[in-house]
């Protein structure tokens, strides 16, 4: 219990000095370069409350329960035993087939929780007059962080260098951006790193860094990280892909059967009997 209390203080403590350079710059400027009075200090101030016990829990429970259960998953998914191999040196990479599909689903998973995704899929809904559905795009995106997180896990395992497949994917990208409608571009963009926030974050994070403690042969430190750039960069590749799937289905329903022939002006006398 007085652990628990402890632990509790200090994300108390840290969290309050994360929170007050905001607070402080908001202060100064009504003060001395806007000189007016916050309307409603009251519910502001109960807000600012609530939002300070949030993050405490949040962060708490980040450290109590998704990063030991990332680590979890990948101890058991990396074991011996599991891979049905006498020495996990000897394992190539298809006996980790497992390991693939699990970080998939999770970066999936997670991916549609996401309270900052939600946040912008709507706007996006409403902004666009329900052009572009919330729910669509939130499907669009978790399937890019999906192939993206089963990417980097195999890339974990393999070894691979992470720059080569960086560079390859936005290389991908920016040929994307030259025939995706520009409509989408700004909020494909955006998507990429609202998907790395508060859910995925620390769950893929510790994914990644048990896979590297327990494979042999891979670094924490080198191989552990990176897949939160797979996270990142495979959502901007899904949203652009899908509109401009979207955008060629459109052409081809409104494309003309045939050229139809162009129209001749009257002649002369059909036009005086028209006038007559």
């Amino acid at each position: 219990m007085n652990e628990a209390l402890s632990v509790l203080g200090t994300t108390l403590r840290d969290t309050i000095l994360a929170l007050l350079p905001i607070v402080v710059l908001i202060a100064v400027f009504q003060r001395l370069v806007i000189r007016q009075r916050l309307a409603e200090i009251r519910s502001i101030a109960v807000g600012f409350a609530l939002v300070l016990v949030g993050m405490v829990l949040f962060i708490t429970g980040l450290e109590n329960a998704l990063f030991p259960l990332g680590r979890a998953m990948a101890q058991q998914l990396t074991d011996s035993a599991f891979l049905g191999v006498g020495d996990a040196a000897a394992a190539s990479w298809q006996d980790y087939w497992a390991v693939y599909a699990f970080g998939g689903l999770i970066g999936f998973a997670t991916t549609i929780a996401e309270p900052a995704l939600i946040a912008v899929t709507k706007k996006a809904q409403l902004v666009s007059g329900g052009t572009l559905s919330a729910w669509g795009l939130r499907i669009v995106v978790a399937f890019g962080v999906m192939v993206g997180i089963a990417l980097g896990c195999f890339r974990i395992v393999n070894g691979s260098p992470l720059p080569a497949y960086i560079i390859v994917g936005y290389l991908v990208v920016s040929i994307q951006a030259f025939h995706a409608p520009r409509s989408i571009l700004a909020l494909a963009f955006d998507t990429g790193g609202v998907t790395t926030s508060t859910v995925t974050v620390p769950l893929v994070a510790a994914l990644g860094l048990g896979l590297a403690s327990h494979i042999p042969g891979r670094s924490p430190l080198v191989d552990g990280f990176g897949l939160i750039a797979f996270a990142s960069l495979f959502p901007i590749m899904a949203v652009m892909g899908y509109a401009q799937i979207g955008q060629r289905r459109s052409r081809r329903r409104g494309a003309p059967q045939g050229r139809a022939a162009p129209a001749r002006a009257p002649s002369p006398q059909v036009r005086t009997s028209q006038e007559a």
